[in-house]
Formats: structure tokens, C-alpha cells, sequence
């Protein structure tokens, strides 16, 4: 078995929901790219994020979010060392290959804040030294509607640093069947063994880089972009770094598919959620689940012409 398709079989053997969830998580993978999984409690965004985790012979650090939470937390701290009369630093868990922060919206806006430079340069700035983190490294946040109690607003700059938002909606009968069945956290995710390394998931990120993107993708992908920045709808449009980010998940779907070209479906099948987040609804006060971003960015596709 190819070793994407050992690790979709390995996060589909814990996680029964959402499969095109697992797709889109994959391909952020192959993307480089941060994923925020939002949706209401209880419907697998962590063990989703687990299993994942799991599945790569990595190191895994789990942040378990809260509102006491410093940036310190998160990122380490430099301390006096007594026996070598020395300040030494002391790595925080964002010192991993999967960084998963669970309940990324119940800490502060100055806490969420710290993990901005780590999430765009792959890098953290700490009492005037700079230091680089491991490669690969991917943050997989997830996260609470905002109606919910204790929750705070990710800002758009925060938001702007994941390559996806991803909602996961509730299982099949079928599957939530299963789940009662089997119970995968306590089973399944528990006996999970890696089936992939660090080094072959960098070796396939170089490759998706070389993907053939066509001109005319690139032209439809920046057509997407100023439908939005001219939408009566929107407050804020999509901004280069949106473009960037769809020509980068484009390119990892294709590859996934075993392609090493792009299609007008590669990008069609990703852009809501590429580009919803990266909007801002001229409602936005009442649009803190991004459903109108999400509905206005459908009918963005409908109306831009695709590729033929």
C-alpha cells in the first residue's frame, strides 16, 4: 500500500466521521499548512487530530488551552542555572513536529498571539534569540464554536496563519453506530502505531512542490480572490496570502490523487475552506462560525468561471 493510503487507512481505523474531513487534513499535511478543526463538542475534532499525530513517527506535544495560560507556556522560558551559573533555555512543547492545541479559542487573544511567528516562519523569537523549530511541523488546532461559554475570538491575523478551517458536522448513523461499537479512544487510537517518518513526510512535501500548476489555474485562483475583494457581502476579502495558500493546497490535493498536475477540481474541492476564513462578512458580528463567509465563498464558485 502507498504510504498515504497506509496513513488515510490508519486515521480512518480511529476516526469514522467526516472522510473528506481526513482528506483535507492530509492535504494540509502535504501543504505545509496549520488546519483549525471547529465544530461542537464531542464529534472527534481531537481524536481526528490524534490519530493523525499518531500515525507519524514524530514528536507530538498536546497544549490543553485554558485562560490562565501565559505565552511562556507555550513557547519555553529562559531560567537561571544554579550549577553552571548559566541562563538556559527550557523549550516549550511548541518544540514539536505536531503541535495539537486543543481548544485553541479558550486562551486570550495575547496567549493565541504567541504561536503567530511560530505558525509563519517555522520559527520563535525569545528573549532576543531566534530560534528555529523542528521540520516537519504542523499545528493542528481545534476549537469550540464561539456561542460557547469561556470561548474568545481568534483574531484574523491568527486566523489567517491556518492553511484550512475545517468543520466536521456530526457521523452518519453508521458511523456513530461504530463509534458506540468500538469506542476507537480507548481501543483503537490506544494500540495506533506510526506508518510513516518525519524525513519521508518532508521527502513527499519536496515532491509536492513540484507539482505542475497551469496558467490558467493560477488566473482562475487570483479570479476567486478579487470576486471576494469585490463582493458586496464582505467586509474584508481574500489577500495574496489566501492566493498562496490555494496554490500550495492545489498542488498537495493533486499530488494525493496521484497526480502531478493541477485540476480546476483541486481547487474548486478546497477554496471554502482556503478562503472563508480569510473573509470577513460585512455581518460579522453575527457570523462567529464563519457559516456566511462559508455560504458567500459557494456562491463566489458559482459565479467565477472555471477552467476548462
Amino acid at each position: 500500500m502507498h504510504g498515504l493510503e497506509r496513513l488515510r487507512a490508519n486515521i480512518q481505523s480511529c476516526f469514522f466521521g467526516n472522510h473528506s474531513a481526513v482528506e483535507k487534513l492530509l492535504v494540509c499535511l502535504l501543504a505545509r499548512g496549520h488546519v483549525l478543526i471547529e465544530d461542537v463538542p464531542g464529534v472527534g475534532k481531537t481524536t481526528l487530530a490524534n490519530s493523525l499525530a499518531k500515525s507519524l513517527d514524530a514528536s507530538l506535544a498536546r497544549i490543553q488551552l485554558t485562560p490562565d495560560m501565559m505565552p511562556a507556556d507555550i513557547l519555553g522560558v529562559t531560567v537561571w542555572d544554579q550549577p553552571q551559573a548559566e541562563f538556559v533555555f527550557k523549550p516549550g512543547p511548541i518544540f514539536a513536529n505536531i503541535v495539537l492545541a486543543d481548544e485553541i479559542n479558550r486562551t486570550t487573544p495575547r496567549t493565541q498571539s504567541a504561536l503567530l511567528e511560530a505558525m509563519n516562519e517555522n520559527q520563535v523569537s525569545i528573549d532576543g534569540h531566534t530560534r528555529r523549530l523542528l521540520e516537519p511541523f504542523l499545528v493542528i488546532a481545534t476549537q469550540n464554536p464561539f456561542e460557547f461559554e469561556g470561548t474568545y475570538f481568534l483574531p484574523e491575523s491568527q486566523l489567517d496563519r491556518f492553511l484550512m478551517r475545517i468543520n466536521l458536522g456530526y457521523p452518519s448513523a453508521g458511523d456513530e453506530a461504530r463509534v458506540l461499537t468500538v469506542d476507537p479512544r480507548r481501543s483503537a487510537l490506544a494500540d495506533l502505531k506510526p506508518v510513516m517518518t518525519a524525513q519521508e513526510l518532508v521527502d513527499l512535501q519536496r515532491q509536492v512542490e513540484r507539482v505542475k500548476l497551469d496558467p490558467t489555474l493560477v488566473d482562475y485562483i487570483v479570479a476567486l480572490a478579487t470576486a471576494t475583494r469585490q463582493s458586496e457581502q464582505l467586509q474584508l476579502g481574500v489577500s495574496p496570502r489566501g492566493t498562496l495558500a490555494m496554490a500550495r493546497v492545489a498542488r498537495a490535493s493533486a499530488f494525493l490523487k496521484g497526480r502531478d498536475y493541477v485540476v480546476p477540481e483541486d481547487i474548486v474541492g478546497h477554496a471554502v475552506a482556503v478562503f472563508s476564513h480569510r473573509c470577513v462578512s460585512r455581518s460579522f458580528t453575527q457570523d462567529a462560525d464563519g457559516t456566511a463567509t462559508r455560504r458567500i465563498m459557494q456562491q463566489v464558485l458559482e459565479t467565477v468561471p472555471s477552467p476548462v
